[in-house]
This record gives C-alpha cells, structure tokens and sequence, in this order.
C-alpha cells in the first residue's frame, strides 16, 4: 500500500504492520511476527527491490510482532538493526519483559538479531528522526521522516481514528499518554500504526492535548 511517493505499508505484515522507506538509503520499520521474513521479501521482489537494497532495520520496540524477523532479514539483507539501547536488553532476553508481556514472549519466540545498533545520540538515522515515546515498552521509539509519523505502538487505528495502544499491553500508561501528548507538538501528515491502517493527520491528534 503507497502512503507517500517514498513509503509503503507491505501488505505481507497484515496483522502488525511494517513499512518500507525508499529514501537516500531503503529502510524497513518493524518486521512483523515471526515467519512472515520470506513473505517479506517475496513483496520487496514484487517491488523490483533486492534484499541487499535495504541498509537499514529500524526496530520501534521490542515486541515480537515487531522484531519477529529482525534475524532473518538482518541475514538477507546485510542490513544495519537498531533499536533504543533501554530495549535492547529485552530483545536479546537479558531483561524480563514486564507484565503480561513476559508470558506472550513464551509463545512468540523471535530469535534476535546478531548485532543490534543503539539508536545514534543525536536521535537522528539518516533522513529518520527518532524521537523516544516510553510508555507502551520503556524504550519505545516512533520514527519521523518527511511528514510521515511511524507510530510502532504509541498509537493504533480503527476505522480511521487514531487510539492509544490498549492499557493491557502498556508498560506504563501514564508515561504512554505523556508520549502521546508530547508527540503532537511534531508537525507531520501521516500515522502509520503497526496495528490498524494509515491514516492522515487531520484534527485527529487534537484530542489528545
């Protein structure tokens, strides 16, 4: 699906979706569960793009819906992985992963990748800006480049309004709203969700402030 003339939503991550960014350098946000890897690349052929077109795996946060195959597409692609350095550790199983979300990890196993970067100091990865939004995980992320906002979990849609991530899966739901309303203060056009469909901006975060 074409959001912009540079981003895609890939209709293979149905479920948890991940975007394709066709900047200066190709780069993928999320990776969608485990097992959807060949889908993946199956769709990027599809879109006359070889594995080793992508540079860059951005990771929003450590969920396995989202990092579910970080490790494969790593090996595919020679891509560069990166995530926040407080989510890190959960990926890579040296932390627990609170809540309900330590009994949800027994299930969706991911394998990590072999090398994950920490998101550079200056919150800048080429054309992305990263912009920390704790709350649904502690190093949750949303990535902004042009005027497109890739909301990973800070965000869902439904029917085309945009809604916090449910409370259950929340780390801690009051630093989620407080990265909800610190979010609105960024300029952009478009919310790309994992969970739900893009949706443009319009007055939709208004309700928030």
């Amino acid at each position: 699906m074409k959001i912009t003339d540079t981003v895609y939503m890939l209709e293979s991550t149905e479920g948890s979706h991940a975007y394709l960014i066709l900047g200066k350098e190709m780069m993928l946000v999320d990776t969608c569960f485990p097992g959807r890897g060949k889908k993946i690349l199956n769709e990027l052929s599809s879109l006359n793009i070889n594995p080793q077109d992508i540079k860059h795996i951005l990771l929003t946060h450590y969920d396995g819906d989202h990092i579910g195959n970080a490790a494969m597409l790593e090996q595919a692609t020679g891509a560069a992985v990166w995530a926040s350095a407080v989510d890190i550790p959960y990926i890579y199983g040296q932390k627990t992963r609170p809540g309900i979300k330590k009994y949800i990890s027994f299930f969706m196993k991911a394998p990590p990748p072999t090398h994950i970067n920490p998101y550079p100091d200056d919150h800048r990865l080429g054309e992305v800006q990263v912009i920390a939004t704790p709350g649904h995980t502690p190093g949750h992320v949303c990535l902004l480049y042009q005027d497109v906002l890739f909301a990973g979990d800070l965000l869902a849609s439904s029917k085309g309004q945009v809604k916090p991530s449910p409370a259950l899966m929340n780390w801690d739901q009051t630093k989620l709203m407080e990265s909800i309303r610190m979010i609105t203060t960024f300029s952009f056009q478009w919310i790309c969700p994992a969970h739900g469909l893009p949706v443009e901006r319009g007055n939709q975060m208004e309700k928030f402030i």
